[in-house]
């Protein structure tokens, strides 16, 4: 698949998610005339189970995965990297239990402890925030600690702490910037996951609640209908199947791009 078509997908999502509100739109409006009516003229992907644009509810649903999408990344890329940061250059009984408790969360399927947290907490947009961010945070430490590990005996790092540089400086200024490349390129395949996620705690009826639109919403209550009116379940469902290709697809490319080995390679070749 060329670069240009995920690109344009991840813009078509951006657009709908931040010029949405600015649309004419009325995702929530019921017209019992229209109940199950299949894509045409009048709306180019039809109504649902109670008669609402599927159109305006797909642009709704972008929205919701782009605002969870957003703020579970950041959160746990600030969180996870701050502390596998910590962990890796500090050492000693620090690093021996943020390993343990990293090795915990990995001993479960992220998505069942996002199940359980959001069961806990209840539905809710910002109860899903959490849970994702909960459970999220953890590739971040792993991958910022093997990151430290492996450069902070280099020789600015030394010198830095020869002139007496604090120990929170010298991360910050000399170690994080050498590690944003491979947590970046962590960062963006999290977005499909967390999407992913997103949906599944809606489809499960612990994330995005009506009359609120989530994708994974949509497909849930559209699969009741799957036999009479599959567009219900196919719109959001290609929807959703086309962002997280697109990111996925866009993180492969920029993984190749910040890997220094493999373009040396390449220009070797």
């Amino acid at each position: 698949m060329r670069l240009w078509l995920p690109g344009a997908v991840l813009l078509i999502w951006f657009v709908m998610a931040i010029a949405g509100p600015f649309f004419a739109l009325q995702p929530d409006y019921i017209q019992l005339d229209k109940i199950i009516v299949p894509p045409g003229e009048g709306a180019w992907f039809g109504y649902d189970d109670l008669g609402r644009a599927l159109g305006d509810r797909v642009v709704a649903g972008a929205q919701t995965s782009f605002f969870v999408a957003l703020w579970v990344v950041a959160v746990s890329f600030m969180a996870g990297t701050a502390i596998g940061a910590a962990s890796g250059y500090l050492g000693g009984w620090w690093d021996h239990v943020t390993v343990r408790v990293i090795d915990i969360f990995l001993a479960f399927p992220g998505i069942l402890l996002a199940i359980a947290m959001a069961g806990l907490m209840g539905p809710g947009i910002d109860n899903v925030v959490i849970a994702l961010s909960t459970v999220g945070w953890v590739g971040f430490a792993r991958l910022a600690r093997a990151q430290v590990l492996s450069i902070k005996h280099r020789e600015h790092v030394q010198a830095a702490v020869a002139l007496g540089t604090g120990q929170a400086r010298i991360i910050v200024r000399h170690l994080l910037p050498l590690i944003l490349a491979p947590l970046i390129v962590e960062a963006s395949f999290a977005v499909a996951g967390v999407i992913i996620g997103e949906a599944g705690l809606s489809f499960l009826g612990l994330g995005i609640q009506p009359p609120d639109a989530s994708w994974g919403s949509m497909i849930r209550d559209g699969t009741r209908y799957m036999l009479v009116a599959p567009h219900i379940v196919l719109v959001p469902g290609v929807a959703l199947m086309l962002v997280v290709l697109s990111v996925n697809l866009l993180g492969d490319r920029l993984r190749d791009r910040l890997d220094v080995r493999a373009a040396a390679r390449d220009r070797q070749v």
